[in-house]
């Protein structure tokens, strides 16, 4: 975890997870938060506090259920929309970012318990007009612990501002591997980790290959249907989102010049495809973060390689690794946690759990900071409080 981020950790500590910088000027008094369920984990009214006083500066609306052997609690708070004010809906859509990387590396991970998919052959065997001799040796279970080695494709735009102004671009799959392969690799495969979208782009085209199906309904026949997600799918090309959501906000300069809020809600998220663009509910998400780690979604040993982390360290931080296939990991309140958070504009979400289930957390904030250097606050403190600090 970034020293920034400790630092911050230890401020809402001191704090208290419901203290909060002073609200924007545009925001008005929001209903309070609201329990859907007896606050029967332990942690409720930490849970009750980080989420109290939406919207502020950091987020609009936030939705959260932990569930578990320890006890369950749900909360909601915030606003559905700025211009309205109404409540924010507790069974919204929103936006779930990398969370999709888990429905992407079980669904890999049920190819190869069916003899489909070897982990450890080379992404250019399955792909061999798609990935150039310069990653010959990069092999699929390196693709789903990010250390592969390709760098990130090349995207238009520097700033939010520019990436907002080309939200509608339609991003190919192919298009993006070939941008990132055409470039020198960072490190020799499985030397090192980065954290990156493109090794489950290159990871959903194998699926695609092998398959003879696209990948998003090899997600869903094989995990969404099972499971009833009824509210979870990918968006494609539709910039919107289907059905109910609360709205997301982007701190960003605005066309007068000034810097404040955008409605961020309708944005392109092909640029994310397997690796980000999945929508879903606290409800769905919930449902199958308890299946995932019960053995229900990646039966078998299988499943163990989601809860491996490679023996190597981070490209940027020199730490040891941190993300497995799919998941990550963090020791917090003294156990370990396994998940994944998201980021869209406008939008944060996480699925977590302690490995035997005792507890699960899932949220989306609507955060005006998301896809920022640091965690969100309200994330942070929803994290902080339902399994306490790291370490």
């Amino acid at each position: 975890m970034r020293k920034s981020t400790r630092t911050l950790l230890a401020a809402a500590l001191v704090l208290g997870v419901a203290s909060g910088p002073a609200l924007a000027p545009a925001f008005a008094a929001a209903p309070p938060a609201a329990a859907a369920s007896p606050a029967s984990a332990p942690s409720s009214p930490d849970l009750s506090a980080a989420i109290a006083g939406l919207p502020r500066a950091d987020a609009t609306a936030a939705l959260v259920r932990v569930g578990g052997t320890e006890g369950s609690w749900q909360g909601s708070s915030g606003v559905h929309d700025l211009e309205t004010n109404a409540p924010a809906d507790p069974a919204a859509r929103f936006r779930a970012g990398s969370v999709t990387k888990v429905f992407t590396a079980a669904t890999v991970l049920q190819l190869a318990a069916e003899g489909r998919i070897d982990l450890d052959r080379t992404a250019r065997s399955y792909l061999p007009d798609l990935i150039p001799g310069r990653y010959a040796t990069v092999t699929v279970r390196q693709l789903l612990n990010h250390t592969h080695g390709i760098p990130a494709a090349a995207m238009p735009g520097e700033t939010v501002e520019e990436w907002y102004a080309n939200r509608f671009v339609v991003h190919r799959p192919e298009e993006m591997v070939r941008s990132a392969t055409a470039q020198p690799r960072e490190f020799r495969p499985g030397t090192r980790q980065h954290y990156l979208n493109i090794g489950y782009t290159v990871a959903g085209l194998i699926v695609e290959r092998v398959t003879g199906d696209t990948y998003e309904h090899q997600v869903e026949r094989r995990i969404l249907r099972p499971l009833g997600l009824r509210d979870t799918y990918f968006p494609g090309e539709a910039a919107e989102i289907t059905g109910p959501y609360n709205h997301g906000y982007q701190t960003m300069r605005l066309d007068d010049g000034t810097t404040g809020l955008r409605d961020v809600s309708v944005w392109g998220t092909t640029d994310g495809w397997a690796a980000g663009d999945i929508v879903s509910t606290t409800a769905d998400l919930e449902r199958f973060t308890r299946a995932l780690f019960a053995g229900r979604v990646v039966r078998g040993p299988l499943l163990e390689e989601m809860f491996t982390l490679p023996k190597v360290t981070d490209l940027k931080s020199g730490d040891p690794a941190a993300y497995s296939a799919g998941l990550s990991m963090k020791r917090l309140g003294g156990r370990e946690v396994w998940g994944k958070t998201g980021g869209r504009w406008g939008y944060n979400a996480a699925v977590a759990s302690t490995r035997d289930g005792s507890r699960t957390l899932v949220y989306s904030v609507n955060a005006t900071d998301a896809k920022g250097q640091d965690m969100n606050r309200t994330a942070l403190t929803l994290m902080v409080a339902a399994y306490g600090l790291p370490g």
